[in-house]
């Protein structure tokens, strides 16, 4: 088994649609390959922390992570809660407690609850607050966003407690991540774009850098298409716009939501280059999957949890060849 591969995670979130059986699958040839941890998305398919106590109990030796929770749809002290019962389930593993400031789509659109204002602002007062529900001291916190009153965790925790990481894109938030968290987790980036990210969260910190690596062992013509629609649908949210222009797609991103705004939609999509997919959705054998995961670490990265693109007749053939390839098993 190589060494790199404990430093390995996995995520489920681009292939949860196809079930929880097939996360749970998944964890076993995580734990197999020496994957060291395990992570889940949350927007309308399973729910977090259900999901991971599944996983933990059927692989107790993987780490488990949300990546992310929408702080808008969870108080503080709720998430707080839910990582300290995963915690008090798994009490020599780490848990990995993932927030971020999701977007509008998810928290408005699809769960009817208020997206707010100053992100950074609210983010702040959200890990601070976290952190002190964790502490199972009183908590009395009276901010521009919270405002808690004798709260007292009643989970009884080892010495070991939930990790914060925070989901960020930009500068403010990197530096946010470096600040307050434990951890920092980077999406939807070329693995080019790692070491403007990393500065930022140095400029913060020493938060343990993870980065969610979109990769597929899968043939690249036949499936660009995914990779196309599935870029095209992050690129008119704001914030990942912002992050795409600067890691240098920016004529892509321009004429992606000047179509999308023209109503355009089939048009926005086509406007996803090939030079954009191959970057950010990488899709090739298993040297070059090996390769693209490889270049994150050497950019700075310091856990790789891969992402992989289940495009192919056999889906989860795909997300099997890929975490093999990955782990250099395959």
């Amino acid at each position: 088994m190589p060494p790199a591969a404990p430093h390995l995670g996995l995520t489920f979130a681009s292939f949860s649609t196809l079930g929880l059986d097939t996360g749970v699958a998944a964890a076993g040839w995580a734990t197999q390959l020496g994957y060291g941890s395990f992570w889940v998305a949350e927007t309308t398919g399973t729910e977090a922390f259900s999901t991971l106590a599944a996983v933990g109990a059927a692989e107790p030796g993987l780490d488990l992570g949300t990546g992310v929770l929408a702080v808008q749809l969870r108080t503080p002290a709720l998430a707080a809660m839910g990582a300290a019962t995963l915690q008090s389930l798994h009490p020599e593993r780490d848990v990995l407690l993932g927030v971020g400031v999701s977007s509008p789509a998810v928290v408005g659109r699809w769960h009817g609850a208020p997206y707010g204002d100053r992100p950074l602002a609210r983010m702040r007062e959200y890990l601070t607050l976290v952190r002190e529900c964790l502490s199972g001291e009183k908590v009395t916190f009276e901010g521009d966003f919270y405002q808690v009153k004798g709260f007292r965790l009643a989970v009884r925790l080892a010495e070991r407690r939930p990790k914060l990481v925070l989901g960020a894109l930009n500068p403010g938030m990197l530096r946010l991540a470096g600040e307050l968290a434990d951890g920092v987790l980077l999406n939807y980036l070329p693995a080019s774009h790692v070491a403007w990210s990393v500065e930022q969260v140095r400029a913060g910190g020493d938060a343990t850098v993870y980065a969610y690596v979109h990769v597929g062992v899968t043939d690249p013509e036949a499936n660009r298409a995914y990779a196309r629609r599935d870029l095209f649908s992050y690129a008119v949210v704001d914030s990942y716009a912002t992050s795409f222009e600067r890691a240098g797609f920016a004529d892509e991103v321009a004429e992606i939501r000047a179509r999308h705004s023209a109503g355009d939609r089939d048009g926005a999509v086509a406007a996803v280059s090939d030079r954009m997919c191959d970057a950010i959705d990488v899709l090739g054998d298993a040297a070059h999957v090996h390769a693209t995961v490889k270049a994150y670490a050497d950019a700075g990265v310091d856990v790789p949890v891969v992402m992989p693109m289940p495009w192919g007749p056999d889906r989860m053939a795909v997300v099997r060849a890929t975490m093999e390839a990955v782990a250099g098993a395959g």
